[in-house]
C-alpha cells in the first residue's frame, strides 16, 4: 500500500501556509471584538441561499491583510449537501496578471430563519462572522459587513456598476456605521479583457 507521503506533504505544507496567512487577521478580529461596544449590524429579513449562490465581483471593499492589491477579486458560492456554502475567493495580485491567489473558506449558516448570518471558516474550527447587510430585489448587488464594522465588501453579480449605483451602496454601508473613508475600489476588469486574456 502506497502511503503517498509527497502529496501528503504538501497538503500539511499547504495547510500550514493558509494558517501562517489567517493567524494575524484571527488574532486582530478576537481583539476587536473584545474592545467592541457596537450593536450587532442589521442584516437582511430573509436571503434565498439558492439564487445568492454563484459568482459576485468585489467592487470595492475595507480590506482585510490579504486583499491588498488585490485585482479582479471574485467570491463564488456553492451550497453542499448539507446546506454549507463552499467557498471559492480568487483575485490576481498586485496587477491584472499577477499571480493568482485563491482561497477556499467555508460557510456555515448560523442564522437558519434569514439566512443572512454566517460563520465563515478559514481554519477549523474558528469561524468568522459575515453577514448580509444588504441585497437588493434582484441579487445583482449585496453588501456583506460584520458587527465589528472593521471589515466590509461591496458586490455585484458584474465587475462593473454606475458610479450612481456605487453611491447608494456606499450610502448604505456609511449608515450601517462604518467609517466609508477606508473603503477601496477594487479594479475589475470587462468580462470581454477577460475572456481573450484566457484565450490566448
Amino acid at each position: 500500500m502506497s502511503l503517498n507521503t509527497g502529496s501528503n506533504c504538501r497538503s500539511k505544507n499547504s495547510y500550514l501556509n493558509q494558517f501562517r496567512w489567517f493567524l494575524p487577521l484571527l488574532l486582530c478580529s478576537f481583539l476587536l471584538s473584545a474592545c467592541s461596544n457596537l450593536p450587532p449590524i442589521r442584516t437582511e429579513a430573509q436571503v434565498d441561499l439558492n439564487r445568492f449562490m454563484g459568482d459576485w465581483y468585489v467592487i470595492a471593499n475595507i480590506p482585510t491583510f490579504i486583499e491588498k492589491g488585490a485585482h479582479n477579486a471574485v467570491e463564488s458560492y456553492q451550497l453542499d449537501d448539507e446546506g454549507n456554502i463552499l467557498t471559492q475567493f480568487q483575485f490576481n495580485q498586485d496587477g491584472f496578471n499577477g499571480k493568482i491567489k485563491t482561497y477556499n473558506p467555508k460557510g456555515f449558516v448560523w442564522d437558519k430563519t434569514s439566512n443572512a448570518v454566517w460563520g465563515m471558516q478559514f481554519i477549523w474550527p474558528i469561524e468568522m462572522e459575515y453577514r448580509i447587510v444588504y441585497l437588493n430585489q434582484d441579487y445583482s448587488q449585496t453588501i456583506i459587513g460584520r458587527s465589528d464594522r472593521d471589515y466590509v465588501w461591496i458586490m455585484a453579480r458584474t465587475p462593473q456598476i454606475s458610479e450612481q449605483t456605487y453611491r447608494k451602496l456606499v450610502s448604505i454601508v456609511r449608515d450601517q456605521g462604518y467609517d466609508t473613508s477606508q473603503l477601496v475600489k477594487v479594479p475589475q476588469q470587462p468580462l470581454s479583457i477577460r475572456k481573450n486574456n484566457k484565450s490566448h
